[in-house]
């Protein structure tokens, strides 16, 4: 089982074919970043139709059971998910409605602050807001998971704790491997996983060791010390993968409506756009290669399952529906 726990591809028939030929059962894809709840609905109804028109490479998945009878008939299940709290607007009503349209995860923040916690570029990190305890509340209620891949690090933590449920981290590395502004330190990925909760792997160049020099050992290394870590039960891919986008939606996701000024965030100045992929991981065709890796490393085939769909597929079992009264 192959389960990839965040995409932000520019979606095509090219790509629904190579999810296919990658052998990936499914996929957790961004669906909104800074619309409103309206521009979100409009997204729905463009996914709606892809599984119309694609219907043989790809379903719309909402329970982990999906996944299954999209193992069964030879497709993608397709889970949504947000990287901001925007679609829900200043409505805490709307968590529900949400969820109801298909969301299954959704960011307290985007790199900023927000009105629910602190994003990983603040200079300052409050933490959780009083609006923001009662989404978590609300979030846990309904079976919409809380994402901190963006956050900062107190934020995290506190949602780790507050939450019923357990949390996802769905896209960062290992930041004493790699110490960029997304990636997670020690006590944060403890709170996470202490909690029951996962972290995903990225494959985004900005987040890599060596960024897209990085090599399929030194990756997979970093996997394996994490699973002796935090154990490997928590752990799974969440590539981050952003194919064939323009640069213009690295603008649209680091600026967003917020500034006049272009944020060139995790980037430079002088290389706004999307990083080079590694040679290693191209597109959906290279999950393979992980698994390859993970075995070079010494991981056992159970452990390479787990982490390559396993984990992510009873986390999604497990915290997708209505909370237990």
């Amino acid at each position: 089982m192959r389960i990839d726990g965040l995409q932000y591809a520019n979606w095509s028939e090219k790509i629904f074919h190579q999810l296919r030929e990658g052998g990936v059962d499914a996929i957790h894809v961004t669906i909104a970043y800074h619309e409103t709840f309206r521009e979100t609905v409009l997204n729905f109804e463009r996914w709606n139709r892809w599984f119309e028109l694609h219907s043989d490479l790809i379903m719309k998945g909402t329970t982990a059971r999906d996944i299954d009878t999209a193992r069964a008939t030879g497709r993608t299940a397709v889970f949504f998910g947000f990287q901001n709290p925007s679609p829900m607007e200043d409505d805490i009503g709307l968590i529900e409605i949400l969820h109801t349209l298909g969301a299954r995860f959704m960011q307290l923040t985007y790199n900023n602050q927000s009105l629910l916690a602190t994003g990983c570029y603040e200079d300052r990190d409050t933490g959780i807001t009083r609006m923001g305890k009662q989404v978590i509340k609300e979030m846990n209620r309904v079976g919409l998971v809380i994402d901190m891949s963006h956050s900062a690090d107190r934020s995290t933590i506190e949602a780790a704790d507050m939450s019923e449920r357990p949390i996802a981290i769905t896209h960062a590395n290992l930041f004493e491997w790699s110490p960029a502004l997304r990636n997670k330190k020690d006590d944060v990925i403890r709170a996470v996983t202490q909690n029951g909760g996962m972290l995903g792997f990225s494959l985004y160049p900005h987040h890599l060791k060596d960024k897209s020099a990085c090599s399929l050992q030194s990756f997979c290394e970093m996997i394996a010390r994490a699973a002796d870590a935090y154990g490997v039960a928590h752990l799974g891919i969440g590539s981050d993968l952003c194919q064939d986008q323009p640069d213009s939606i690295v603008e649209w996701m680091r600026t967003g409506r917020w500034s006049k000024e272009i944020d060139f965030g995790e980037g430079s100045a002088a290389a706004p756009g999307f990083p080079a992929m590694p040679s290693w991981f191209q597109d959906n065709r290279d999950f393979g290669n992980l698994e390859t890796g993970l075995r070079d490393v010494g991981m056992n085939s159970e452990e390479v399952a787990a982490v390559m769909g396993g984990n992510w597929y009873r986390f999604f079992d497990e915290n997708f529906g209505p909370q237990a009264p």
